[in-house]
């Protein structure tokens, strides 16, 4: 009888392996196909959004070549270089500031620390996207809403609230022991001298996925960029780039260029994730304490 027992117990487990394992890979086909379709309309040769087939007739690099050399009407390699600047002085300033943060929310106690811990997470829940027209109006204001100031406005528009997000990193820096701490404080050590040389040593995977969070952030964000450049078409991102591909007096010419470049602006990211891969988990699993 427990012999019957354990082989309809292992059938059943068989049973539901083979289900999860088929809609697994539902999901993944789902998911690849789109990427795997952007890639083969990167090469077809045949111009326009719309063809009768999956696969095209065929293939081309000149969607690529036209990408970044035809600078005429859609100017891809300034709108690149222009994201690259930003998302590089975004990912600086906001890692600092998510850092900082978490250290003092981890490490130091003070009389506001848990009205600011709830007053933090409760603005978290509102979308960036209702604050869209007053910050727009306070760059006006400042005067960075026009020229070369459009570059700082987006960093600030990208880094300001960073802060806010610290509970992921709050929660890797309690897992560090506080009796290191206090060793380094009889030492004569200071908070900031254990914040750089013990604790940022110590916190290699939550700084990476911070930098990659931070990083990743600016580089694909349209709305925010789209209302703060507006026409100006020197400071686009590419993510308004590749919209402008899309609109109708472009479409035709521009659509398979518009699928060369997602794959231009995918590869940089891909790479880096699957490369960070392990240390984008570790840090993850640390916001399990908090």
């Amino acid at each position: 009888m427990n012999n019957r027992d354990s082989q309809v117990a292992k059938i059943r487990k068989g049973f539901i392996n083979a289900l999860v394992h088929i809609f697994l890979g539902i999901l993944a086909f789902i998911w690849i196909l789109p990427i795997f379709w952007i890639i083969l309309t990167s090469f077809r040769a045949e111009q326009g959004s719309y063809v009768n087939t999956f696969f095209p007739k065929s293939y081309t690099w000149a969607n690529y070549i036209k990408l970044f050399t035809d600078r005429n009407v859609l100017n891809f390699p300034q709108m690149f270089m222009n994201t690259l600047i930003i998302a590089i002085f975004s990912c600086i300033v906001s890692t600092f500031f998510v850092l900082s943060v978490s250290y003092c929310m981890s490490r130091l106690r003070f009389k506001l620390r848990k009205p600011y811990m709830n007053m933090a997470m409760i603005l978290t829940l509102f979308p960036g996207i209702m604050s869209m027209v007053a910050i727009y109006y306070i760059l006006k204001a400042l005067g960075l809403s026009e020229g070369s100031m459009i570059r700082v406005a987006l960093v600030m528009v990208y880094s300001g609230g960073a802060g806010l997000g610290f509970y992921i990193a709050k929660g890797f820096f309690d897992t560090i022991p506080k009796s290191m701490d206090e060793a380094a404080l009889l030492d004569g050590a200071n908070k900031w001298q254990i914040f750089t040389r013990i604790t940022i040593p110590l916190s290699k995977p939550i700084i990476i996925y911070t930098v990659m969070t931070a990083f990743i952030g600016p580089w694909v964000d349209f709305i925010f960029a789209k209302v703060i450049c507006r026409a100006n078409s020197q400071y686009f991102t590419v993510a308004i780039g590749l919209w402008n591909m899309l609109q109708k007096e472009y479409i035709h010419d521009w659509y398979t260029c518009f699928a060369a470049g997602a794959v231009c602006v995918s590869i940089p990211i891909a790479i880096l994730f699957v490369y960070m891969q392990q240390f984008y988990v570790e840090g993850m699993s640390g916001a399990v304490k908090g």
